[in-house]
């Protein structure tokens, strides 16, 4: 996703029920705070308001959240000094894409006669190279006239 005043996501698409790390490098961070929250909710009335702590890093303060609506992220921050950035007072808000249904597959009586047909294939084929074997191996016997028992002379 691309960079919006120093926040960004560790993904190109913000998706529903998903987890995405965020990473804040605005200026809360660069005026060396020593503790961020991030303060978020979904949608214009905020549902499912939190505010967690962020972990400070190299890189920026970071999180991990879940992605639990498909209504867009608002976010904004504040240190421990109550100082906030908010965006001029407008919040950072990120639209939210809608996951994709996932709905298992029902399987009819076919998946039990798959497994018989399958079986009663292999049965046949092996029927059929067996045939082919005595086949093969009867025929010269038959063109030549010795396809007779062989007779053992008992004492």
């Amino acid at each position: 996703m691309e960079l919006v005043k120093n926040i960004f996501f560790n993904t190109d698409k913000l998706v529903q029920n998903s987890t995405v790390k965020i990473s804040y490098t605005g200026d809360l961070f660069q005026n060396d705070s020593e503790t961020v929250f991030a303060h978020y909710g979904f949608g214009d009335d905020w549902s499912n308001l939190a505010e967690v702590e962020m972990q400070k890093t190299e890189l920026g303060f970071q999180i991990e959240i879940e992605l639990v609506s498909d209504k867009p992220l608002n976010l904004c921050f504040k240190n421990s000094n109550d100082v906030w950035d908010n965006n001029d007072g407008q919040n950072y808000s990120f639209e939210i894409e809608q996951a994709p249904e996932t709905s298992l597959m029902v399987v009819g009586d076919q998946a039990i006669e798959y497994p018989r047909r399958l079986r009663k294939t292999y049965i046949w084929s092996k029927k059929i190279k067996l045939a082919l074997y005595r086949i093969f191996k009867f025929f010269p016997k038959l063109v030549s006239g010795n396809y007779k028992k062989k007779v053992t002379n008992e004492e």
